[in-house]
This record gives structure tokens, C-alpha cells and sequence, in this order.
């Protein structure tokens, strides 16, 4: 039987201009290889606790003390909670709260000669680490545009030279997603 691929279009939740991916990843892959995914298409550094909401549950690593009601993301076929038209949520650091939407666009068969997975497109650069979610990224760009702004010169340099949030190469990611996955 042919292997079946998500096209995944992920778009983070709450910041203008939007930034976005989209992705190919085999629809047998587990919760913690998705996550996986989106932190390397995304450009996070998985530094920070996360969660997926489907249909209401959470899934997540399990908590060592029980404390929060999750469901084991090992166990979690994508295929087996998601077809195409679905729509979910995944959360990357709850300090932060970083929300981003996921909507399966299609399902297909691999080609044989794709390598899996794969990012195809999207727009801008993911927000720093530890900027202060999405006000605090508002506050960055704004920053950044305005030489008059009074946080420019310590945001600047926070931000560092290389960081242009308007950058994003597809060609990047996808050759992270081959080696990193």
C-alpha cells in the first residue's frame, strides 16, 4: 500500500505579518515527530515546553509527576486523528505562548522519488527566542523599522544583524527536515 503525506499549512497564531509554513510529512508519523517538524520548519530551537490540542485533547510528552491530564504524543498517529480538511493547534512555550494553527490541506501519496519530510513554502522569519511571545514581537518589529523608536538600539542589538524578519528560504528548511528528522 502507498505511504499517505499531509500537506500541512502552519501558520503562527497572533502576529503580523503573518508567518507561515507549508509542509509534507508522512501521515504515519507520531505527535513527537510532527513537533519535531514544525520546530525545524518554523526555525524554533526546541528550547521550551509544548502541546498539540486535537478535537479537544491535549497531547503532549506525559508529565513525570501526572500533574496535567495529556495524552502520550508517542502514541499518536497522525492518520489515526487527522485527514484532510483538519484543523488543530500546536503550542510552543507556555512562557511565551507561542499558538500556532495547523490545517491538513491534502492528503496524497508519496512520491517515490520525494524524500519525506519536506518544507514547500511560506513567508518570513519565525520570531526570536524569548521575545516576549506576540506583543513582545510587535514591539521588536516596530522597533527595528523605527532608528527614532526608544528600544531600537537594545533590540537591534538583541535581535542581532543577521536576524531580518522578513527572511525565509523554503530550500533552507527542507534541507533541515531531510538531515534533522
Amino acid at each position: 500500500m502507498p505511504r499517505q503525506i499531509f500537506q500541512l499549512k502552519v501558520s503562527l497564531a497572533g502576529v503580523h505579518p503573518l508567518v507561515w509554513r507549508r509542509v509534507l510529512v508522512p501521515a504515519g508519523y507520531t505527535l513527537d515527530r510532527l513537533h519535531r517538524v514544525v520546530q525545524h520548519a518554523m526555525g524554533w530551537r526546541d528550547c521550551h515546553l509544548h502541546s498539540f490540542e486535537i478535537d479537544g485533547t491535549q497531547y503532549a510528552e506525559p508529565d513525570p509527576d501526572g500533574e496535567l491530564a495529556v495524552r502520550d504524543e508517542l502514541d499518536v498517529r497522525l492518520d489515526a486523528v487527522l485527514g484532510k480538511g483538519s484543523r488543530f493547534h500546536y503550542t510552543y512555550d507556555f512562557g511565551d505562548w507561542w499558538e500556532h494553527d495547523i490545517l491538513v490541506e491534502d492528503a496524497v501519496t508519496a512520491d517515490p522519488d520525494e524524500r519525506y519530510p519536506t518544507c514547500l513554502a511560506g513567508e518570513r522569519a519565525c520570531p526570536p527566542e524569548d521575545v516576549g511571545g506576540p506583543a513582545g514581537h510587535q514591539v521588536l518589529l516596530a522597533a527595528l523599522v523605527d532608528p527614532a523608536h526608544p528600544e531600537h538600539e537594545r533590540l537591534r542589538d538583541w535581535a542581532g544583524d543577521a536576524y531580518d524578519p522578513d527572511a525565509f528560504d523554503p530550500g533552507r528548511a527542507a534541507t533541515l527536515l531531510r538531515h534533522l528528522c
